[in-house]
């Protein structure tokens, strides 16, 4: 296995919240990582600043990941700086939440373009360098909602969901180079898309009664990208949920 120190991450949407909390995790296991975002460059450039003080190597891409074009890109740049792609996080994602009869057309197709193609993409890009080194790793967040279903993320929760079957499918074709694809399903986490909501009335359909931090989620997907212990685990849907979801 290829030391912790040589191999290389890429997160998505790692400029804040879950993507942020695994970028930092990842690095200081070692890895070197790819802080990809779309948008928030100052937010982006915090992070690597961070990490950078902890010692760690890292860089900065922009990158839209709904677009081939760009996942092109970011895939070519990560090679040129770096070499090696040994983990890809799939964690960017977006909501236009509305209930079904009022969702438009476009909030539809936004989501979906990122939150599911966008994986699609990433995946895609980065298995053809792992199949090349035999060994790889790949998590993609999905959400609680793609389990359950929730109110108004019609549009969110089919993406989620998405991600599952996909994670499991592509598991499946990539596992005989030695490549594992999960995926983690976070619950109510405190992050920017879960300030707007009413915490009363969420918090008393979770067990633990309280939202999740972004580094908990994090940590499932260190362990998962990371650990020798999880190399012969695959095709798995982890929840951090706070107990919100038992099957």
């Amino acid at each position: 296995m290829t030391a912790l120190s040589e191999q290389v991450a890429i997160v998505t949407g790692a400029s804040r919240g879950i993507g942020r909390a695994t970028a930092i995790a990842l690095a200081a296991t070692g890895v070197k990582v790819v802080v990809n975002y779309a948008q928030s460059s100052g937010a982006a450039e915090e992070v690597v600043q961070e990490i950078e003080k902890s010692g760690g190597n890292v860089i900065a891409l922009k990158a839209d990941v709904s677009k081939t074009e760009e996942v092109d890109s970011l895939i070519d740049q990560t090679l040129k700086t770096f070499g090696r792609i040994d983990i890809l996080v799939n964690n960017a994602g977006i909501t236009r939440d509305t209930l079904l009869l009022r969702m438009k057309l476009e909030d539809w197709q936004a989501v979906i373009d990122l939150n599911l193609t966008g994986v699609f993409l990433c995946t895609k890009a980065a298995s053809k360098v792992m199949l090349k080194q035999k060994s790889g790793r790949v998590i993609n967040i999905t959400s609680v909602a793609g389990l359950m279903g929730n109110p108004g993320q019609a549009n969110y929760s089919a993406a989620k969901a998405g991600v599952i079957g996909f994670s499991k499918t592509v598991a499946k074709e990539l596992a005989v180079r030695g490549i594992t694809v999960n995926a983690v399903a976070p619950g109510f986490i405190a992050t920017d898309m879960t300030n707007d909501l009413k915490a009363d009335e969420i918090l008393k359909y979770i067990p633990l009664a309280r939202y999740g931090q972004p580094e908990e989620v994090a940590g499932m997907i260190r362990f998962l990208a990371t650990d020798p212990a999880a190399a012969y685990i695959t095709g798995q849907v982890f929840n951090v949920d706070g107990g919100m979801v038992m099957a």
